[in-house]
C-alpha cells in the first residue's frame, strides 16, 4: 500500500505557510478600521493548526525523496487542499460565501484562472480584495515551481523536453533545483515590486498598485473593481501589457540571464513565437476596429494590445467590453485564449512550445509523404524531438479536447446555453478568466451559474492548471496498484 504520509507532511506545511499570508490581510483590515479583521485571525488560526497538525500526523513518514505515485499525488493534493483552506475567509468574511462560491474563488485565484462569483467588488473590505492577490500571486510563483521541478519528471504533456533544459543546462552555475527554485523567487518578487512601482509612478493609489501587481505577475487578472482594468485607462495598459508579457515568459530564461547568459531569451523559440503571435494578433484586431469603429488609431493599438495581452497570457483582466468589437473579434478571442504563454512562466492554456512541436511534426510528416524514402525527424530549438514528446504532446492536445468538449456538454446540461458553455469549458480548463456571451463575458461574471456549474468549473480549472494528465493519472486503477 503506498505510504502517504510524506505527501502529507508536505501539504501540511503548505497548508500551515498559507495561514501565514493571511495575517496580511489582517493588517490591511485592522488599518481600515472595519471590523473585518477578526475573520482573519480565526482563519489564521484554523489555517495553521490544520495544516500544522496534519504535518504533525505525517511527520514519522518523511524519508528523502518521493516516489513516482507519491509526486503525482502532491502536485494534484496541493492544488485541491489550499483552495479549500483559501476560501475560509470568503465563508467567513462579508460577502457571506457560500461554500460553493468561496471554493469556486479560492481555486480561480490560486489556480490564476481569474474567473469570479463576486460582485460589488468596489465596496468590499480591502483585506479580503488583498486576499484575492495573495491567492493567485502564490498560484502563480507555485505553478512555476512545478513546471519546473514536477511535470517535467512525471512526463507530463510534453514538458520532459524542458527537463535537461532547466537543470542539466546548468550544471557548472546552479547545479541544484533549490537555488534555481530560490532565484526564481527572488526574480518573481522583484517582477512585482517593479510592476507595483510602475503602477504608483502612473497615478494609481498603493493599495491598487499592490493588489494589481499580484495580480498581473502571476497572470491572474484578479481586480478590486467589477470593470476589472477598465478603470483605469491610457498609460496603465501599456505598464501591464508589458508586465504580462515578462511574467508570460520562461523564468528559467530570467535565471541564465542573471547569471551571464544575455541572449537566453532571445535564442528560446518559445520567447520567439509567443511575441511574434501577439504582434500578428494585435496588427489583426487593430485593422478589424479601424474597418468597424471610428477609433483613433493609438485607442485601437492600446484597447487590442492589452486585452489580447491579456487574454493570451491567461490573465483574463478586460479593458473594454470585446463582445462589442464584433463576431470577428468575439470568435478570435476564444482561440487567442487557447494558445496561452511560455513553459515555465505564470501563464496557462495550452502553451506556445506545444503548438511549436505539433507544428515540427506535422511538417516533418508533409515532408515523409512527398520523399517516402527519406528520414526527417522533427527538431525543436535546433535539436530532434524525441518520440516520448512528440507522443506526450499529441495525448495532451487529445486530452485537452476531449475534456473541454466534455465539460461543455456537462455545463449545458445544467441549463447553461451553447456559447457559455463552450466558453465556460475553455476559460476554466485553459485557466483564462472571462468566457463570452452576456453571463460570463468580459462584463460579467460567474455569480449567477448554479452551483452544479460553478463545481464543474472548479474540476476543470484544477484539472487545466496542473495539464490534465498530472490528474487523470491518479484516477486510474493501475496507479494505485504500482
Amino acid at each position: 500500500m503506498m505510504d502517504l504520509r510524506p505527501v502529507g507532511y508536505v501539504v501540511g506545511l503548505l497548508v500551515a505557510v498559507l495561514g501565514l499570508f493571511m495575517l496580511l490581510p489582517m493588517l490591511v483590515d485592522l488599518a481600515e478600521g472595519r471590523g473585518h479583521a477578526i475573520v482573519f485571525v480565526e482563519t489564521f488560526l484554523i489555517t495553521t493548526l490544520g495544516g500544522g497538525m496534519i504535518a504533525l500526523a505525517c511527520s514519522n513518514g518523511v524519508r528523502e525523496g518521493l516516489t513516482i505515485q507519491q509526486t503525482f499525488l502532491l502536485t494534484t493534493g496541493v492544488w485541491l487542499m489550499l483552495p479549500l483552506f483559501g476560501a475560509l475567509p470568503f465563508i467567513l468574511g462579508e460577502t457571506n460565501s457560500s461554500v460553493t462560491d468561496a471554493v469556486f474563488e479560492a481555486m480561480s485565484g490560486l489556480t490564476t484562472t481569474g474567473s469570479t462569483v463576486l460582485s460589488g467588488l468596489d465596496t468590499l473590505p480591502k483585506g479580503l480584495l488583498l486576499w484575492r492577490g495573495i491567492l493567485q500571486w502564490l498560484g502563480g510563483i507555485g505553478i512555476i515551481v512545478v513546471a519546473m521541478v514536477f511535470l517535467p519528471e512525471l512526463k507530463v504533456g510534453g514538458m520532459q523536453i524542458f527537463r535537461s533544459e532547466g537543470f542539466d543546462t546548468f550544471g557548472k552555475i546552479l547545479p541544484r533545483a533549490g537555488e534555481i527554485a530560490t532565484q526564481i523567487a527572488v526574480i518573481y518578487l522583484w517582477l512585482t515590486m517593479g510592476c507595483i512601482l510602475s503602477y504608483l509612478a502612473l497615478g494609481m493609489n498603493a493599495f491598487d498598485a499592490t493588489v494589481h501587481a499580484l495580480t498581473t505577475i502571476s497572470t491572474g487578472g484578479f481586480s478590486n473593481y467589477d470593470a476589472s482594468f477598465g478603470a483605469f485607462s491610457g498609460p496603465m495598459e501599456y505598464v501591464a501589457t508589458v508586465f504580462m508579457i515578462l511574467a508570460a515568459l520562461p523564468f528559467v530564461r530570467y535565471v541564465q540571464l542573471i547569471n551571464g547568459n544575455p541572449l537566453a531569451l532571445h535564442r528560446d523559440p518559445q520567447v520567439r513565437g509567443f511575441l511574434v503571435t501577439i504582434l500578428i494578433l494585435v496588427a489583426v484586431i487593430v485593422i478589424s476596429l479601424q474597418q468597424t469603429f471610428s477609433f483613433g488609431w493609438e485607442r485601437s493599438l492600446r484597447e487590442a494590445l492589452f486585452n489580447i495581452t491579456s487574454i493570451i497570457s491567461g490573465t483574463g483582466y478586460a479593458s473594454v467590453d470585446y463582445m462589442q468589437w464584433g463576431p470577428f473579434a468575439v470568435a478570435l478571442f476564444f482561440f487567442i485564449g487557447l494558445i496561452g504563454g511560455c513553459a515555465g512562466s505564470t501563464a496557462c492554456s495550452i502553451k506556445i512550445f506545444r503548438y511549436q512541436l505539433l507544428f515540427a511534426s506535422i511538417r516533418a510528416q508533409l515532408r515523409r509523404i512527398r520523399s517516402p524514402h527519406g528520414i526527417f525527424t522533427p527538431r525543436y530549438d535546433g535539436r530532434p524531438v524525441g518520440q516520448d514528446v512528440l507522443s506526450s504532446v499529441m495525448s495532451f492536445f487529445m486530452f485537452f479536447v476531449v475534456t473541454m468538449g466534455l465539460v461543455a456538454v456537462a455545463l449545458s446540461m445544467t441549463g447553461l446555453d451553447f456559447v457559455t458553455s463552450v466558453s465556460g469549458a475553455a476559460a476554466a480548463l485553459a485557466n483564462i478568466g472571462p468566457g463570452l456571451g452576456d453571463i460570463i463575458g468580459p462584463s460579467g461574471n460567474f455569480g449567477s451559474l448554479n452551483d452544479t456549474a460553478k463545481w464543474i468549473l472548479t474540476a476543470a480549472m484544477l484539472i487545466g492548471r496542473l495539464e490534465l494528465m498530472a490528474v487523470y493519472v491518479i484516477l486510474t486503477v493501475k496507479f494505485w496498484r504500482a
